[in-house]
């Protein structure tokens, strides 16, 4: 029996008000659990393939599918019910006064009882490791807290696709890699557009490339990532993790000591 994808994009395409292309007849399809990095230089078409995921674009031609619904701009409040979007800036996210009252905003938005938004606002923040912010100030919280929040102000409306922008951007190595270890936890089904590759290895076990709006390549990331001449097509590098170290790979002088 054939499973049917949670998300299906078909033949999708976008144009901005100047008439320049920006996706052009892309085409994929995400399962329930699976983790998608999708990946292109600056202007290829990820950020856009997001909002149109999100329902913040509509089709200008070509479809998108989440679950049972087809994106249209009558079905967009049942749509947004399923799927969360997290922005490449926090502070794009965070408005309220306090942590727990950005975390609230969805549920609250939801027109949900007091008891339920308390209940979902402390698991979210529970999830994120966080609860000790509720009572804090988003613009006072560093970096790495305030993504932790942004990411809960999302899991709060409880979605079953987390789509991201450039989750990693902006955080120092060891709010980077609880991100990570964070995101390998969750039970979502997520996609994540982003430039880090090296995230993209631990976490992804699929990648699409675009680039000017069109899909370059899709398939495992173990075998996407090793492949220099795709990604420099893309205006892309292997991760650091892949790339010879210029020093290491020296080759050394018969007595083994560096020249």
């Amino acid at each position: 029996m054939v499973t049917r994808p949670l998300v299906a994009v078909s033949d999708l395409r976008h144009a901005y008000a100047d008439g320049s292309a920006a996706l052009r007849g892309v085409s994929f399809a995400v399962g329930a659990g699976e983790r998608l990095a999708i990946v292109g230089a600056n202007g290829a078409g990820k950020s856009t393939t997001l909002l149109h995921l999100a329902g913040c674009l509509l089709p200008q031609a070509g479809s998108v599918r989440i679950g049972d619904l087809i994106l249209r701009s009558d079905n967009l409040p049942q749509l947004r019910r399923s799927v969360g979007l997290l922005f490449q800036n926090p502070d794009d996210q965070l408005f309220m006064p306090r942590v727990f009252d950005d975390v609230a905003f969805g549920p609250v938005n939801l027109g949900l009882p007091a008891d339920e938004v308390n209940a979902r606002v402390m698991h979210a923040l529970a999830v994120v490791a966080a609860t000790h912010l509720a009572q804090r100030q988003p613009h006072r919280l560093s970096g790495g807290e305030k993504r932790a929040v942004a990411i809960a102000s999302v899991l709060a409306l409880s979605p079953t696709i987390l789509l991201m922008d450039e989750p990693t951007a902006s955080l120092d190595p060891a709010s980077r890699r609880q991100l990570i270890e964070l995101l390998q936890t969750l039970e979502q089904t997520l996609i994540i557009a982003t430039h880090d590759l090296d995230m993209v290895l631990d976490l992804c076990p699929r990648t699409l490339v675009l680039g000017e709006g069109t899909i370059i390549a899709d398939g495992a990331s173990a075998v996407i990532l090793q492949d220099a001449a795709l990604l420099a097509a893309a205006r892309l590098e292997k991760p650091l993790r892949l790339q010879a170290c210029p020093v290491c790979s020296r080759r050394l002088p018969a007595n083994g000591r560096s020249p």
